[in-house]
């Protein structure tokens, strides 16, 4: 009998299996640019070590600038894709990003529901794209009844969960993290991580991200600024939470990680076209000195810096 037919003893098996990545299921639209979406979701999950399994929801028409449309997937085949895969596949976590209409949104909350044990992290994008208001309203309803309740964390920009859980705000006082969880768990969700945040009482040239419940903030991590604007910021660090919580940290820890993995992400980012800066997921597996700087050459980051007008690096 040939290698290839040899049977792995089951012993064997469990060793190999025990060895093998953590498995995150992930709902997401199909991202040409490799940007954000499906693309991002990949890349950012195997940098954190865990193995992406990557369901397409819609595919977006899309550059580096600005999203123009979107064709949607049937429902059905969204669901086919995903019970497909777990029914071979066991996962540790998923993460849901957009996912093109109302009714995938309820297709895709069924299969969520048959695995309540598995935790959720959910992303919310800025659909501003989306001219059809009865689209938009009906997607976001849509979210709020379906998947919200079945959340561990969802994650957005502070003014997109705003409009989202509080559509209702008149204050000229934005509203706080904790009252923006408490909206959140009026639907069912654990905690929001709530990003973009100026901190009170600095200049504007820090952000800060928050983690929270109903009961108060848990967790946070302040940065400085980028003078650049950036596209699959969101998914990134979406995506390493779910991979990290898929490792087995808990849910702060595994916050912190991704904040502080999105900001070198965001620090190395580059721009592949005429648009936004791209996170760059593999920053760390870059050399820290390439042979030209080694031999006292000038480098490309060296002629670059000069002129770049971002303070931080960004390629």
């Amino acid at each position: 009998m040939s290698p290839a037919t040899t049977p792995v003893p089951p012993e064997d098996l469990t060793a190999e299996i025990s060895q093998a990545p953590v498995c995150v299921l992930t709902f997401n639209a199909s991202d040409a640019t490799g940007a954000g979406g499906l693309s991002g979701d990949i890349a950012t999950m195997a940098a954190m070590g865990a193995h992406a399994l990557p369901v397409v929801t819609t595919i977006l028409m899309r550059d580096t600038s600005e999203i123009f449309d979107q064709t949607l997937l049937d429902a059905e085949a969204v669901v086919e894709q995903a019970r497909t895969v777990l029914e071979d596949i066991t996962i540790v976590a998923w993460k849901v990003g957009f996912l093109g209409s109302a009714e995938t949104i309820g297709a895709v909350a069924e299969v969520l529901s048959d695995y309540p044990d598995v935790p959720l992290v959910t992303y919310l994008p800025n659909l501003s794209w989306i001219d059809d208001e009865d689209q938009f309203q009906s997607y976001h309803d849509a979210l709020r009844e379906l998947v919200l309740p079945q959340t561990e964390v969802l994650v957005g920009n502070h003014k997109t969960l705003t409009d989202f859980l509080l559509p209702e705000w008149e204050s000229e006082r934005a509203p706080s993290v904790r009252e923006l969880a408490v909206a959140a768990a009026e639907h069912g969700t654990r905690h929001v991580l709530v990003t973009g945040l100026q901190p009170q009482g600095k200049q504007n040239n820090q952000v800060d991200n928050i983690l929270a419940s109903p009961q108060g903030a848990i967790a946070g991590e302040k940065f400085d600024r980028f003078e650049t604007s950036f596209v699959g910021a969101g998914d990134t660090l979406s995506a390493s939470i779910a991979a990290l919580i898929a490792t087995g940290l808990d849910l702060p820890t595994a916050v912190a990680e991704a904040l502080a993995f999105l900001d070198q992400a965001l620090d190395a980012g580059f721009r592949p076209g005429m648009g936004q800066v791209i996170p760059d997921r593999f920053f760390w597996a870059l050399p820290e000195e390439d042979a030209d700087a080694e031999a006292g050459e000038e480098t490309p980051d060296d002629r670059l810096s000069d002129s770049a007008p971002n303070p931080r690096h960004v390629h």
